[in-house]
């Protein structure tokens, strides 16, 4: 059984992937760099405050040396990093975007997420991805080259241990029967799974597995093929049954900004980024990722309050 929809129809829900916490070269702004718990509580407990449907923490265990430079090597434990913001804030969701499941037993990964839904009042949503780092599989004794695989089996056998107390692996990497996994989530019948990426095998996944989709494209043709795709696909292998769509957006500033911005960006009103926001739910969208530029933590604070108070209001039809 699948879990009912976040985000009711006609609704779009936006959330945000809270700073600090991962430092990669292609999106990290240099005041991150110097800053740690205190600012990262300040992003999150702005946004919790300013409507944000959900808060999303990322997932890597080590980075190799080959790709220290491009990624940084600073990557925040996901289920840590999420318990604590469990206790920081109120309404928002907490998102792992994305946890490779493929590198855990399924029974480990539902039990942290269901004592995080448990010790969170019931906010999760689990974002799972295949992982791109083999020095990291390499490392933590799983198959890079069979990913895809296992990832298929962590997905049904996460969703299996979610729903049911005493769930039945089939396996075959990690077989499993009559072993409980409590306490249960506080959701019913479980978190609802988010499926990440854009090649044909995680649309695929995403269609015969999610409950939702994270694409990682925020290009609007790529995405509206992607959509397309997705949509022939669930109707294929799961008729019927609705699936939650998300989609990244470039950087976001309201109001004139102060520096040089990206050609991507979307700088403008509440209305003119209300309006962008919109083309994207007449694909089929439900819900977006917002990326802010900043210059601190104030100042992303300070963009996260007014995008709760002046755009949010508007993207609810």
């Amino acid at each position: 059984m699948r879990p009912p929809l976040l985000v009711p129809p006609g609704s779009v829900g936006f959330g945000i992937q809270l700073p600090i916490q991962s430092q990669s070269s292609l999106y990290v702004e240099p005041w991150e760099l110097g800053a740690g718990p205190e600012e990262l509580a300040q992003v999150a407990r702005a946004a919790d405050r300013s409507g944000f449907m959900y808060v999303g923490i990322c997932d890597h265990t080590a980075i190799p040396r080959r790709l220290a430079q491009a990624m940084g090597t600073i990557w925040y434990d996901t289920i840590a990093t999420l318990g604590w913001l469990a206790a920081l804030t109120t309404n928002t969701r907490l998102l792992s975007h994305v946890y490779i499941a493929a590198l855990r037993s399924p029974l480990r990964s539902a039990k942290e997420f269901a004592t995080l839904d448990v010790l969170s009042g019931g906010r999760v949503i689990i974002g799972v991805g295949a992982g791109h780092v083999p020095e990291e599989f390499d490392a933590l004794g799983a198959d890079f080259e069979g990913r895809g695989r296992l990832l298929d089996e962590a997905i049904d056998g996460l969703a299996a241990s979610l729903s049911e107390e005493f769930p039945i692996l089939d396996g075959p990497r990690w077989p499993a029967r009559e072993l409980s996994v409590a306490p249960r989530p506080v959701q019913q019948p479980r978190p609802s799974i988010w499926v990440g990426g854009s090649t044909p095998p995680a649309l695929r996944r995403a269609a015969e597995r999610g409950d939702g989709w994270l694409p990682q494209t925020f290009r609007r043709t790529e995405l509206a093929e992607q959509i397309s795709r997705l949509l022939r696909l669930r109707e294929e292998l799961r008729p019927g049954e609705p699936i939650e769509i998300g989609a990244l957006l470039p950087v976001v500033h309201i109001g004139a900004a102060q520096v040089e911005m990206s050609k991507h960006a979307i700088v403008g009103s509440p209305e003119q980024i209300a309006e962008s926001i919109h083309e994207l739910v007449a694909l089929g969208v439900s819900h977006v990722q917002i990326r802010f530029s900043s210059r601190s933590a104030m100042e992303l604070c300070e963009q996260i309050e007014e995008f709760g108070s002046e755009v949010g209001p508007l993207l609810q039809r």
